[in-house]
């Protein structure tokens, strides 16, 4: 089917057939297994876009209206340090997609798509017998027919029909589906919330009552852009409330529903960038039967981590070879998971934009960040006259950091990045101050760089990032300086 038809729709040709069946004859071993114990729970993942853990409760922001996400992690488990692969939307959704990291799937850079020869997500699904179906932004825009979903709908930007088509599709399912036994179901749904553009209504948050972020000018541009952040985040858990009602209607309260984002919000210091904003998400899974409600888990957790994962829910075994190592014993009783003790993370390029290459390993105490082109000025769509996002408040912040001191900080922590950047968590959570520097903590940056260099090599990771980067002293001038 092509990437606007909806699921289901469609008549099958004798020529498909034949076709179909002379490409199963050919296939290797495990597409042609379908053999499944019974009891396989339906799957739910709902993926929002450019949501960070701290903007939304239960995670931290009180300022936030999510109320269905919050009963979410009320009925099942909330990973508190869970991390995207990669800051950007096609490198974290390739890495979720595929188990493995950017530099070994090949989708590096935003809008790339993984190698064609690696095994995707639905496959491993499929051969457990599940029907594996997407709507909206899973893969990226125009990239989900790439990853091999039995069908896929509305895969166009901010197409707001997406998620109310899922939950017709869903319904008309059941309905054909009476008196008939069906396949086990992983429904995968892309929200587009809360990426920009953001509503131009408040939605009632009131900006001069917002708490806020780190690292953030308080200018009434800003408090303006954040009350329609917070509108849009309002946005996507409605959907996510929908979703969830059409679940235990259809499929019923005993589905494992999984929840999460794709990466930080599209925020100065967020999106594209390797700081916790930028690639700590909220992950949350609710299995009836199986996880206990209200549990909370600060085991550190990957996106690769979640094709492993669903795929020994869904009855098979957790591949190897990958980068992503399973976490379902969390969501098990009396499952012993105890994470990962490290944690990296990718960022490159968008096209021309976002031009700013850079590394990091976190430990559960410990960032550290290599800037692998620090001669770059770091500039995103939010300082540029981008399409998307283009400048709405920051124009603000460069004419206060004229005149205050701590405005101007801010203003050049974001433009210039030092080649390592070194932070302790524990003490410095918001990642403000950077240690590279102090004698007192040479050897731990030592070890990290060394723990690093090692991934590096291990992963392949060492092709040249495509994209001109902004060399100007001025960045607002054009990109390549």
């Amino acid at each position: 089917m092509t990437k606007r038809e909806k699921p289901g729709l469609g008549r099958v040709s004798r020529r498909a057939l034949v076709a179909a069946a002379l490409a199963l004859v050919a296939m290797p071993a495990w597409a042609q297994d379908r053999s499944a114990p019974a009891q396989k729970p339906d799957i739910v993942v709902f993926l929002a876009d450019d949501l960070g853990y701290l903007d939304v409760t239960p995670d931290g922001d009180r300022d936030a209206r999510t109320p269905n996400l919050a009963r979410l992690a009320a009925e099942g488990i909330a990973f508190d340090r869970a991390f995207v692969a990669s800051p950007a939307c096609a490198p974290s959704r390739a890495a979720l997609l595929t188990g493995m990291m950017p530099a070994r799937n090949r989708a590096e850079a935003n809008h790339e798509r993984p190698d064609p020869a690696i095994r995707k997500l639905p496959s491993y699904l499929q051969s457990q017998g599940y029907e594996v179906v997407a709507f909206g932004k899973v893969a990226h825009y125009e990239h989900t027919g790439f990853y091999g979903f039995d069908s896929y709908a509305h895969d166009t930007f901010h197409d707001d029909a997406a998620i109310p088509d899922a939950i017709k599709w869903l319904k008309a399912r059941k309905e054909k589906g009476k008196d008939k036994e069906r396949k086990p179901l992983a429904l995968f749904v892309g929200s587009n919330w809360p990426h920009v553009p953001w509503p131009e209504s408040t939605d009632g948050f009131q900006p001069q009552a917002l708490a806020l972020p780190a690292k953030t000018i308080d200018t009434p541009e800003t408090r303006l852009a954040r009350a329609r952040y917070y509108a849009a985040i309002a946005r996507m858990d409605e959907e996510l409330g929908d979703v969830m009602a059409a679940t235990d209607a259809v499929l019923g309260p005993d589905s494992l529903i999984l929840f999460s984002s794709d990466h930080g919000a599209q925020w100065p210091f967020g999106k594209w960038n390797l700081y916790d904003t930028g690639t700590r998400t909220p992950l949350i899974v609710r299995w009836r039967g199986q996880t206990a409600p209200g549990t909370r888990t600060d085991a550190m957790v990957s996106w690769v981590d979640i094709l492993p994962t669903l795929t020994e829910v869904a009855g098979g075994t957790a591949p190897t070879g990958i980068d992503g190592r399973s976490f379902a014993a969390a969501l098990r009783p009396g499952g012993h998971f105890a994470g990962r003790s490290e944690i990296f993370t990718t960022h490159n390029n968008d096209g021309d934009f976002n031009v700013f290459p850079g590394r990091a390993i976190r430990t559960a105490r410990w960032k550290f960040i290599e800037n692998l082109h620090p001669e770059y000025f770091y500039t995103t769509h939010i300082d540029q006259n981008a399409a998307l996002g283009g400048d709405a408040y920051f124009s603000a912040w460069r004419r206060a950091a004229e005149k205050d001191l701590a405005a101007k900080q801010i203003v050049d922590a974001y433009y210039r990045r030092p080649a390592e950047e070194l932070y302790d968590l524990s003490a410095d959570p918001n990642e403000t101050n950077n240690l590279a520097a102090d004698p007192r903590q040479a050897a731990t940056l030592r070890k990290l760089r060394s723990r690093l260099e090692t991934w590096r090599r291990e992963q392949g990771d060492d092709r040249p990032v495509k994209g001109k980067p902004h060399l100007n002293a001025d960045p607002k001038a054009a990109t390549g300086g």
